[in-house]
């Protein structure tokens, strides 16, 4: 079986995945923003799961490669685990939004700054008001 990933098997001679990793260190920057350490912990994450994926290909290329299991299964597992790993991904994505809009939203409030839907309320009262000035100007 191939499967996504491949060739990352390390001839003898020849390093690992883990060898091939390249580690950027960046100077810490005076003011980091919200945005930023966000930033940062996502692609940590899309990191890790990349290695992940490629260490299960490569453990279940030995495995079709000893006979142990069938390239047929070998891929479904793949495949299996790959839309787990997705819908994880799209649930933990969900929760981050979440907790960013709450955390804004606090922000907003501690500003004083009114939120789209104080607004919108506003903006539904004004109209009401007008309403009633247009029937009570209204000549009889």
């Amino acid at each position: 079986m191939r499967v996504p990933g491949e060739g990352c098997e390390a001839a003898p001679g020849e390093s690992g995945i883990m060898d091939q990793i390249e580690v950027i260190e960046e100077s810490p920057a005076p003011q980091v923003t919200l945005l930023n350490s966000l930033r940062r912990v996502l692609l940590a994450a899309i990191g890790a799961v990349v290695l992940t994926q490629e260490q299960i290909e490569e453990f279940l290329n030995v495995l079709v490669e000893r006979g142990e299991i069938a390239d047929g299964d070998a891929r479904n597992l793949l495949n299996d685990l790959i839309e787990g790993r997705k819908k994880m991904m799209q649930e933990g994505a969900r929760r981050v939004e979440a907790e960013v809009d709450g955390r804004i939203e606090t922000l907003l409030s501690r500003m004083n700054i009114p939120s789209r839907s104080e607004i919108d309320s506003l903006g539904e009262k004004i109209d009401s008001l007008n309403a009633k000035v247009d029937r009570l100007n209204k000549p009889d």
